[in-house]
C-alpha cells in the first residue's frame, strides 16, 4: 500500500498528460497495479528514479544561441505539417496500449503484443512509467513554455494542447520513454540495433515535428531515458521480466514471425526527416 501511495503522489504531473483509456483492458497475468486505467506502475520506487532536476542543466534561456537553435529547428519542422511525417508524429504521440506496442515492431522486425509476447509487452508498459516519471522533477521546476504556446502555431494533437500548455516542456517525457524502449529492445535484438536506435531518435523527434517540444527538450529527454534504463538493470523484478522477454523474442524468431503494421508507410514517413 505504501508503494502505491508514493507512486500515486509522484505521478500526478505525468498522469495529467495521459488520456483515460475507454476500452476495457485485458487482465494482467501478474495482477500488476495500474496508476490509471490501462497504465501499469513502473518497476522502480520513486526514490530510485533518476533525478532529472539534479542531472540536467536548466533549459536554454530566451536570447541564447541554444534557444536560437531550438527556434530554428522548430520553424524548419513546421514545414512538415500535414505530411506523412506529421501523421507519424500524431501516431507517436499516443502512449496508449496496445497501439503504443506497435511503435518499434517494424524496427524490431517482430510482432509485439500481449498475446504473442506478454513479458515484452509488460516490460514496455511498466518502463513507460519509469522513464516518464523520471522527467517530472525538472518539468515541475522549470515549467518551460511549449513551442506551440510560444510560436502560436498548431500542434499535431490540438485536443491535448490545453493540458500540455499547463505542463512543463523540459525535458520531454515522450522522448525519455521512446529512447528507453529503443535501448531496451536493442539489448534484446542487437542485430537490429541501428534500426531500433534510429526509430527511437525519430520517435523523440516526432515531438518536435508535432510542435509540442523544443529540440533541447527531446535531447535531454533521451538522456533521462538512458539513465532510467541503467537503473532498471539493477531491479530484480525487471531483470526477471527482461529475461522472459528475451526468450519470447527467440521463440518469435524461431517461428519466422515478422513485424506487424505497415512498415513501408512508416519508412516513407521517416525518410522525410524532422526538419
Amino acid at each position: 500500500m505504501q508503494r502505491l501511495l508514493s507512486k500515486s503522489l509522484a505521478s500526478l504531473l505525468f498522469l495529467s498528460l495521459i488520456s483515460p483509456v475507454e476500452a476495457k483492458q485485458t487482465a494482467q497475468p501478474q495482477s500488476i497495479p495500474e496508476f490509471r486505467p490501462g497504465y501499469l506502475i513502473g518497476y522502480l520506487e520513486q526514490q530510485d528514479l533518476p533525478d532529472s532536476l539534479a542531472l540536467l542543466p536548466p533549459p536554454p534561456a530566451v536570447g541564447t544561441p541554444a534557444f536560437a537553435l531550438d527556434q530554428s529547428l522548430a520553424e524548419k519542422s513546421q514545414a512538415l505539417r500535414g505530411s506523412k511525417r506529421w501523421e507519424l508524429a500524431i501516431i507517436d504521440a499516443n502512449l496508449k496500449f496496445p497501439a503504443a506496442a506497435e511503435t518499434f515492431s517494424c524496427a524490431l522486425n517482430a510482432p509485439i503484443s500481449e498475446q504473442q509476447t506478454p513479458a515484452l509487452y509488460r516490460v514496455l508498459r511498466r518502463t513507460l512509467a519509469d522513464a516518464g516519471l523520471a522527467t517530472s522533477s525538472a518539468k515541475k521546476r522549470y515549467q518551460r513554455t511549449r513551442p506551440f504556446v510560444y510560436n502560436q502555431q498548431p500542434s499535431c494533437t490540438p485536443e491535448d494542447e490545453a493540458k500540455l500548455a499547463a505542463d512543463g516542456s523540459y525535458p520531454s517525457g515522450h522522448s525519455a520513454i521512446g529512447w528507453a524502449w529503443a535501448l531496451l529492445l536493442s539489448e534484446l535484438a542487437p542485430e537490429y540495433g541501428n534500426a531500433l536506435w534510429a526509430r527511437g531518435r525519430a520517435y523523440s523527434e516526432s515531438r518536435m515535428v508535432c510542435n509540442v517540444h523544443w529540440y533541447s527538450d527531446i535531447h535531454e529527454g533521451r538522456e533521462i531515458g538512458a539513465t532510467t534504463v541503467a537503473r532498471l538493470h539493477a531491479d530484480p523484478t525487471f531483470q526477471a521480466d527482461f529475461a522472459l522477454a528475451r526468450q519470447e523474442l527467440l521463440a518469435i524468431r524461431a517461428k519466422g514471425l515478422s513485424a506487424s503494421g505497415d512498415c513501408a508507410a512508416q519508412a516513407q514517413a521517416l525518410a522525410l526527416g524532422a526538419d
